[in-house]
């Protein structure tokens, strides 16, 4: 028979304290190493840290905005040159929210195809040039799409004097399209759908596709409802003289976008994006914001960074998102909520709130609780 001889008690509580120390050991090493595959920098560049890009926009005193300079209603140059729409309000949004002042915003011009190389590049911010969000290029393009400010459909646009009163009628003919663009694969598959026989012609530009119409090299025209509704505004001869079919035949929630990684600064331009929706629903606009400098809502006093009672002491709220506790403020004040930048844009081309408004009245836009 073999005894078997026990370890002493305290050769036991030596032994626990040496494999604990191993155990902490090793912690702090994968530690270190996570935080250097996580690709941090302490320049600010694509890792998820506090102070990075957000810190940059605010050290050059200016934010980068990835947009367009030729959509009526969206993105266009006035007479001075300067940028005029509903996606350029929208990048002062989100320069108001983190620099306290809308003005400050470089907006960068970009055609369809350079939009994503441009953020993933560092050349832009943040892209806010009506693009799609898809699945493919959330997870393709290294980016990361954010609250869509505005929800579109495809849809079909004709000569008025073309005979065509809905898209099935359109059978043996050419769609012109924008390349690079959601339109190419949805054109193609409504035609499948619907056994129509089309021929689907890309064009590298809107400009190019529009000479190809005038000169009768196309019988339709898809695209998003909202940007045929804008270029049928600026049509060279008038409005009239082309018609928007009634079928919307795809999803396309038009939303703005930020490099992966770059997660403080996409909590910022969601949480600017979502004020400007939760102060309409709130009821607060640019020209009544003071108003509220009294009111007795501390859900509304959090909201615009005002000071309220908590438990006996005066204090503001200060979510952690890294942007100044009156924001929203700011947003509001020098921009306007998202109802008014939509009458101030969109509006005059004809283009109804639809499922772009609040959820209260029966459309999409619903902030999270501020709080």
């Amino acid at each position: 028979m073999t005894q078997t001889t026990r370890p002493s008690t305290k050769l036991l509580r030596l032994l626990a304290v040496l494999f604990a120390f191993t155990l902490l050991a090793a912690a702090c090493g994968d530690d270190d190493s996570a935080a250097d595959d996580s690709g941090a920098t302490d320049d600010g560049g694509s890792g998820a840290q506090t102070g990075g890009r957000i810190a940059q926009i605010q050290a050059a005193g200016t934010l980068k905005c990835g947009t367009r300079d030729a959509l009526p209603g969206f993105a266009v140059l006035d007479d001075n040159g300067d940028h005029i729409g509903f996606d350029s309000d929208f990048c002062r949004v989100i320069a108001a929210a983190i620099l306290g002042d809308a003005t400050k915003v470089t907006h960068v011009d970009l055609e369809t195809a350079d939009r994503f190389t441009a953020l993933q590049s560092g050349e832009i911010d943040v892209l806010v040039r009506n693009t799609t969000w898809t699945a493919g290029r959330d997870g393709g393009e290294s980016a990361t799409f954010l609250q869509p400010n505005f929800y579109d459909g495809q849809g079909m646009m004709v000569t008025s004097d073309s005979g065509f009163a809905s898209i099935a009628d359109m059978d043996g003919v050419i769609v012109c399209v924008t390349q690079g663009t959601t339109t190419e694969g949805n054109a193609a598959g409504e035609a499948t759908r619907l056994g129509l026989d089309w021929e689907v012609r890309s064009f590298a530009d809107t400009d190019l596709l529009q000479e190809a119409f005038v000169a009768g090299q196309c019988d339709g025209w898809s695209s998003d409802t909202s940007q045929l509704t804008s270029l049928r505004s600026a049509y060279p001869d008038g409005p009239d003289a082309l018609m928007i079919l009634p079928e919307v035949f795809s999803k396309e929630p038009l939303a703005p976008a930020v490099a992966d990684g770059d997660s403080e600064l996409a909590q910022a331009v969601n949480w600017a994006v979502l004020a400007t929706i939760q102060a309409e629903e709130w009821g607060i606009t640019s020209s009544n914001i003071g108003s509220f400098a009294d009111t007795d809502d501390v859900n509304i006093r959090k909201f615009l960074g005002l000071e309220f009672d908590n438990e006996g002491t005066n204090t503001t709220f200060d979510p952690g998102l890294g942007l100044p506790t009156d924001f929203a403020s700011k947003v509001i004040s020098q921009v306007g909520n998202y109802g008014e930048i939509f009458d101030r844009h969109l509006a005059p081309l004809g283009l109804e709130r639809g499922v772009n408004a609040l959820w209260i009245d029966g459309g999409l836009l619903y902030a999270p609780p501020y709080r």
